[in-house]
């Protein structure tokens, strides 16, 4: 199952990239055309966008794999491994009803918006709103697989906190752990 979840996040990798890519050839091109020749891609603006709005939420959802979301995990890592599974569990359980509501949201958005037409692209407008979609949905699939590892045992005591301090934080850490080596 990990490595099927790895291939998953690695084509989602390649996907952001390419639309990066799009982007940065999009808007770059769109720059010389308007300063150098005084014309333009007309619907540079409007896929640019749509764009940066599909690599955030798949951006978000690789990070949701990696456990790459900042946060603090000062108390939670101060807590015996029942007190660190327990608030897993709870922020697994908080974030699937989060992904519910945000499911719902985008589901009704993309219901409105089938049949309204993109000012430039005469795209359906239902494109944007799908992103959200597709987001709430294999993230509750990610969540869901975890909260099961979880139940069933299959977590490591190293595993057990959802988040990642900053670099700045770690390296605080480090030094400080360096310090109280040195001192004893």
């Amino acid at each position: 199952m990990n490595r099927w979840i790895d291939r998953a996040c690695r084509v989602v990798e390649v996907l952001i990239a390419t639309f990066l890519a799009a982007m940065v050839v999009l808007v770059f091109g769109n720059v010389v055309l308007r300063y150098g020749l005084n014309s333009g891609i007309t619907v540079s603006e409007e896929v640019s966008r749509w764009l940066f709005i599909w690599i955030t939420f798949l951006g978000a959802l690789v990070a949701l794999r990696e456990h790459a979301h900042l946060g603090v995990d000062m108390v939670v890592g101060k807590l015996p491994p029942l007190g660190r599974k327990l608030c897993l569990g709870a922020s697994h359980l908080l974030m699937l009803y989060i992904l519910w509501l945000l499911f719902q949201g985008s589901l009704a958005q993309t219901r409105i918006n089938w049949d309204v037409e993109a000012p430039v692209t005469g795209a359906s407008m239902a494109v944007v709103y799908a992103s959200g979609l597709v987001f709430s949905v294999l993230a509750a699939a990610l969540l869901l697989i975890e909260l099961l590892r979880l139940v069933t045992g299959r977590l490591a005591d190293d595993q057990l906190v959802a988040i990642q301090e900053s670099e700045e934080a770690a390296a605080l850490a480090q030094v400080l752990d360096h310090e109280r080596e040195r001192r004893a």
